[in-house]
């Protein structure tokens, strides 16, 4: 389903033609420019990107690109409070290029997580979130570490269901929640626990986006190529990337697999075969 940037931008002008939103287009650099006139903010869209995604997905993929940037911006002008949001405040899962600093400038409050991701929080809104920036913890009075607390005991309240499929002797779990902490669940330390002790073989673990975690019984070692590709696959696709590695997860830690693709095992018939 092919598309041009131009005829995209023209399908944008309809779903943005409200007199509350203000629109320009730069054609040199393929951006689509959306800003709410109340506040003045907006962001960008890059439409070579929202092209590809169009030819996969068709109308879906405008659809829901509209309703994340209608969302995101009358969200600024919402009055973001700790107090009185107490059981809508999550942890959410972000790479390590991540900005540390939110597009106003305030320092938004994280952790570290592995070598590729980080751990921030947010503040949720049923439609949309806030990411928690130090302004706000210092309004609440909080520390991080009750910030953390209180992220965690309710990120344990979501529903975890898995949608299982085998591929080469195989098994592989998926959370597809929808519900923007998908990735989030990572995080669910006793979950973590439970499912060691379920699978068969090693636990591996994928956040390629915000919105998909892989759960991965690796059995033989054709399991860490399948589910590398499933999470490069889901990487390249989400709207909001995290990473494409892939988490062997040991002794209650998550440890990038290239770190420890060389304590797979030797396939001793391959072996041979080159010897």
């Amino acid at each position: 389903m092919a598309i041009t940037t131009l005829q995209l931008k023209k399908k944008l002008d309809q779903m943005f033609s409200e007199n509350e939103w203000r629109t320009s287009f730069k054609r040199d650099k393929d951006q689509y420019r959306v800003e709410w006139k109340d506040t003045g903010k907006g962001v960008n869209i890059a439409l070579p990107n929202l092209v590809a995604k169009y030819e996969k997905h068709g109308e879906q993929a405008i659809k829901e690109i509209v309703s994340h940037v209608k969302l995101s911006l009358q969200m600024i002008s919402q009055k973001a409070e700790l107090i009185g949001n107490e059981k809508n405040i999550f942890p959410v899962i972000r790479s390590t290029s991540f900005p540390k600093e939110s597009k106003t400038g305030k320092k938004l409050v994280y952790q570290d997580h592995t070598a590729e991701t980080r751990i921030y929080y947010a503040i949720d809104f049923g439609q949309t979130y806030q990411l928690i920036d130090q302004d706000l913890l210092d309004q609440a009075n909080w520390s991080e570490s009750q910030l953390k607390e209180m992220a965690t005991f309710n990120l344990r309240s979501l529903p975890i269901d898995l949608k299982k499929d085998t591929v080469a002797g195989n098994d592989f779990y998926f959370v597809s929640a929808n519900d923007g902490y998908d990735a989030s669940r990572i995080l669910n330390e006793s979950w973590l626990i439970e499912m060691k002790e379920r699978v068969k073989g090693e636990l591996a673990l994928a956040v390629p986006h915000q919105d998909t975690l892989i759960i991965a019984d690796v059995q033989n070692d054709m399991g860490y190529d399948i589910l590398a590709q499933m999470a490069m696959q889901y990487f390249a696709e989400g709207r909001v990337p995290i990473t494409a590695l892939s988490f062997l997860y040991e002794n209650k830690k998550l440890e990038p697999i290239f770190i420890l693709a060389k304590k797979k095992p030797i396939d001793q018939k391959n072996k041979q075969k080159d010897e």
